[in-house]
């Protein structure tokens, strides 16, 4: 928790942090829009580019160079973006890469 100075400080952080958990499950609960967003979902299903990288390659889905897609094109899609990728879901994805660094991954 963060350091707060009164009462009313912290009521307004907390309800800040339930406003973003909402936004959070919310996009966790779409359906992707696209391929690239169900390549997201299922690297922030996994925690995992190897196991993402699979589930593309399992598909028959090569990498845009022509070549089977690999973890790195896995990153490279969560650090880059894409433009049919929502922000916000990229924005997970994000954050499961930072937990993973951290040490914090779910699997």
């Amino acid at each position: 928790m963060k350091p707060y100075s009164d009462i009313a400080e912290l009521i307004e952080m907390l309800g800040s942090e339930i406003t973003l958990l909402t936004n959070t499950i919310a996009t966790l609960k779409q359906e992707p829009q696209s391929f690239n967003e169900q390549i997201i979902f299922k690297y922030i299903d996994t925690g995992s580019t190897g196991k993402t990288k699979d589930f593309v390659r399992s598909l028959g889905v090569k990498a845009e160079r022509g070549s089977f897609f690999s973890s790195g094109d896995v990153s490279k899609l969560i650090k880059d973006g894409a433009e049919d990728v929502s922000p916000e879901l990229l924005d997970v994805a994000r954050k499961v890469v930072n937990m993973k660094k951290k040490g914090g991954a779910h699997r």
